[in-house]
């Protein structure tokens, strides 16, 4: 019995692999019939998710057709490059530090006032 469990222990790992498997990466650039089509919408949790989402799909449009002609090395940091100098959204810890320098001086409500408008930008 002690031997059946342990050889169950053992083979678990390996049949439960599958589920756990990435998908193959797609190709970089669309063929030309994806491209034709016309994508569809992610559906929409709120508002605020579609805002990020679209215009973060705009920057990698805007960047895939800057890319062209680049392979390999060279055009992966010239997409890091791109998307990170296209004002990517800041972290909330990021935020805080941000609107807490600018915020110096300020005391109380005047400063709780602050942070709320800087926090909500």
């Amino acid at each position: 019995m002690k031997k059946l469990i342990a050889m169950c222990a053992l083979v678990t790992p390996f049949l439960a692999a599958g589920a756990f498997a990435q998908p193959a990466a797609a190709p970089a650039t669309p063929t030309a019939p994806a491209a034709a089509a016309p994508a569809a919408p992610a559906p929409a949790a709120g508002k605020s998710d579609t805002k990020v989402s679209n215009s973060q799909q705009d920057k990698m449009k805007a960047c895939n057709q800057q890319a062209t002609g680049k392979k390999g090395d060279e055009r992966k940091a010239f997409m890091k490059q791109c998307l990170s100098s296209a004002g990517v959204s800041q972290t909330q810890q990021e935020k805080m530090a941000a609107c807490s320098k600018e915020g110096k001086g300020k005391k109380g409500d005047e400063y709780k006032a602050y942070m709320k408008t800087c926090l909500s930008k």
